[in-house]
């Protein structure tokens, strides 16, 4: 169990948390690229957010999940209905499966082009297609934004798309900022993670368009220097008026996972 020191947090921030992970082991983990997490489960992660007013958020599979929905489907059982989940699955799942898992509270499928465990990026486009048409799901990347480019069009053509971790780098941040033009969202999560001036990422991002940004805790942050910290949430409420945080913190995401 992942244990967590912080400053006493009192400012009751309403949030949707649009990005973090659980780690439960009683559930199937393998290890990734020599990576094996600590256990999170969905009592830490409450734990850990108490300080805010939660409204909901997206638990999404990680790498060291692959392809296994027995972990996700409990969280979002224990979690709640306000919480909906993104998962990675095989070019071979059935329509039948999918609607099994829509009626579960999956709303996404992930490629995970940094770290892998997920289906091959050959196959985006026709799942990206078949997922949208069978049960109306987004496609999520995890992906730097310096890949963009050879994908940009590609990406243009999918149904409905997110962006983890704006990004994570400054390297073809401007591909991002052109698709989040076009309507793609992008995930203001991460930001331990990221290789860029987040302060600028941000304003930029909205600039193109202010239904873009949704945050996320990133928790429990797996691989991260930093781990997310609270001071995260005051970066977006210096940086923006109080309407245009409220866009970020959680009126994006409610509206984006369709959670009423």
């Amino acid at each position: 169990m992942i244990i967590f020191t912080w400053s006493v947090f009192i400012k009751n921030i309403k949030l949707f948390d649009a990005h973090f992970h659980i780690v439960d082991k009683r559930f199937p983990i393998v290890v990734n690229q020599g990576y094996l997490p600590e256990e999170f489960t969905y009592s830490d992660y409450l734990s850990r957010m108490q300080g805010f007013t939660l409204c909901g958020g997206v638990v999404v599979s990680g790498s060291f999940q692959s392809f296994d929905q027995s972990y996700l489907v409990d969280a979002l059982k224990k979690l709640g209905s306000e919480f909906v989940g993104i998962t990675q699955l095989p070019i071979s799942v059935s329509d039948k499966e999918l609607q099994v898992l829509g009626n579960c509270e999956i709303r996404g499928i992930r490629f995970n082009l940094k770290r892998g465990g997920s289906e091959g990026l050959h196959h985006l486009k026709d799942m990206a297609t078949r997922v949208y048409d069978v049960v109306g799901w987004h496609v999520e990347l995890y992906v730097d934004s310096h890949e963009l480019t050879g994908i940009y069009n590609t990406l243009l053509t999918l149904p409905a798309l997110s962006i983890d971790h704006l990004g994570l780098t400054k390297d073809g941040f401007g591909v991002l900022v052109k698709l989040a033009e076009r309507g793609v969202r992008v995930k203001a999560s991460g930001f331990g993670r990221v290789n860029l001036n987040i302060r600028n990422a941000l304003k930029d991002l909205y600039a193109a368009n202010p239904k873009s940004l949704m945050f996320g805790t990133d928790l429990p942050s797996t691989r991260s220097p930093r781990a997310f910290d609270n001071n995260d949430i005051d970066l977006i409420t210096d940086v923006f008026e109080s309407d245009q945080a409220d866009n970020i913190l959680y009126k994006n995401g409610l509206e984006f996972y369709s959670i009423n």
